[in-house]
């Protein structure tokens, strides 16, 4: 997945395999848990016209990309550093609207690089050399696959022009509130030192900071077979406290978000990626079992103790950026009344 994952792993309890290629359109019936992994990545084969023009502008190898004349950046041309779920979403919405120019897509291994060629991304593996930067990146790539996380991002931050925008994708993990507390793009980040989750975190922000890029935020991401409901729904039960808040984005929102800030062109900002309902982990399973949606039901929380969560709230974000989600909330991407 791609930083995407960044969220999902700290914000909420998901598994934290390495990401991988699933579909982004969304199941309209019943998701059978024993083989949507399997069925997705041939789903998002098929969901999407090839393009091998776009392939064949460049060619990557273990020793880094190979340039066959693509040398040219153009204005909207786009690096993709982790390009997961949610890199690829924005890969695609980024090419609707600037159609013609390229998108660049690093990664930690060659395992997706024919994928990536046949949605118009151009694939090369980290710690490849761009002959010339290019006007917008977006990192997000998860820390878990990295030995120097601030490093890689400091290395995609010597990549950007420093024209058109830079974006880290986040987590809403770093802001320092619990206990059902009202949470928003003012309240203070946690302090350095607490833990290594966010102090990896927080360092690869400031590298970003400092270089002038942005700071998205992001709450759980999830879509109809990824996230925190798909994860307790496999799991059956859980021993965990039912009333815990948990804050969501689903990943096409999340897409949107990046690409609205990057349109912008802001220096050394926050912003906060959530939508606003926040829901506790009963109400976001009984949703599940409501909506008819999947093939199994789930069974329970069973746990008492742990912390209530935060409710995280974006307002100033919508404002300043002029977005709106999608999916206003969890229940109603189910198609449930909010």
């Amino acid at each position: 997945m791609g930083g995407a994952a960044v969220s999902s792993l700290l914000a909420t309890p998901t598994p934290t395999s390495r990401p991988r290629s699933v579909s982004t359109t969304t199941v309209p019936f019943s998701v059978n848990l024993s083989t949507a992994a399997a069925r997705a990545p041939r789903l998002l084969l098929l969901s999407r016209r090839p393009r091998p023009a776009a392939a064949a502008l460049g060619v990557s190898d273990d020793t880094g990309v190979k340039m066959a004349g693509s040398d040219i950046v153009g204005n909207n041309d786009l690096l993709i550093v982790g390009p997961g779920v949610l890199g690829r979403l924005v890969a695609e919405k980024w090419q609707e609207e600037h159609p013609g120019c390229k998108v660049f897509g690093q990664t930690a291994s060659t395992d997706h690089h024919n994928e990536l060629s046949n949605i118009g991304i151009i694939p090369s593996l980290k710690g490849s050399t761009f002959p010339q930067k290019v006007p917008y990146v977006i990192f997000c790539a998860p820390p878990s696959r990295s030995d120097d996380y601030p490093g890689d991002v400091r290395v995609a931050a010597s990549n950007w022009t420093g024209e058109g925008s830079f974006v880290f994708t986040s987590s809403t993990a770093l802001y320092d509130c619990s206990d059902n507390e009202l949470c928003n793009e003012d309240c203070p980040s946690v302090p350095i030192g607490r833990s290594p989750r966010t102090d990896v975190l927080l360092k690869a922000e400031n590298v970003v900071l400092e270089a002038g890029g942005c700071v998205l935020r992001l709450a759980g991401l999830y879509k109809i077979d990824r996230g925190a409901h798909f994860f307790w729904l496999r799991k059956g039960t859980l021993d965990t406290r039912p009333d815990h808040i948990i804050n969501q984005i689903h990943y096409e929102d999340a897409a949107s978000l990046a690409i609205a800030i990057m349109k912008k062109g802001h220096r050394g900002r926050i912003f906060l990626g959530c939508d606003n309902k926040p829901l506790s982990r009963q109400e976001i399973m009984d949703s599940v079992n409501r909506s008819g949606k999947f093939d199994t039901k789930f069974q329970g929380f069973t746990g008492t103790d742990g912390p209530l969560g935060k409710k995280m709230e974006n307002s100033r974000t919508r404002s300043e950026i002029g977005w709106e989600p999608k999916y206003p909330s969890f229940t109603e991407f189910l198609g449930l009344d909010s």
